[in-house]
């Protein structure tokens, strides 16, 4: 999870105060952006994370821990990715998208994004009935004359 400290945006000559965002809400930005990638599956969640799907509460911040040191922000990504994808290149759109998403959105930069791949998920196959292993597929249209 992000850290309990509040990032402050650049000061604007023309802003009427300072502008405040917590850590969660550019784990959210992150999360959306890291799914609207082709060829990831999904995001790895935590426990709590899928009782709360259960529930109707979707978490966009899941699977994106980011990190405030300084200056610099490091986000770490932990991805499933569909099976048959280009693993580095999966992983340079993740890091591209990131960044400009984040950049767009905040005026913010990211310095690192490190991706992790957990799994990789296979399409699913329908079931083979094994009574019907052997059936023709034009049995079906015989009874019809």
């Amino acid at each position: 999870m992000a850290e309990e400290k509040n990032i402050i945006l650049a000061n604007r000559e023309n802003a009427a105060g300072t502008i405040e965002i917590v850590p969660e809400v550019l784990e959210v930005i992150l999360g959306i952006a890291a799914v609207q990638v082709d060829g990831v599956y999904q995001m790895r969640g935590t426990l709590a994370s899928q009782i709360n799907e259960l529930f109707g509460r979707a978490n966009h911040g899941k699977g994106v821990t980011l990190t405030v040191d300084g200056d610099k922000l490091t986000a770490d990504v932990y991805v499933y990715l569909n099976y048959g994808v280009s693993v580095p290149k999966v992983a340079l759109a993740m890091q591209t998208q990131l960044r400009e998403q984040l950049l767009y959105m905040t005026d913010l930069a990211l310095n690192t994004v490190n991706v992790h791949v957990v799994g990789v998920v296979p399409e699913k196959l329908p079931k083979v009935d094994p009574a019907d292993l052997f059936k023709d597929d034009d049995s079906d249209s015989e009874g019809d004359d």
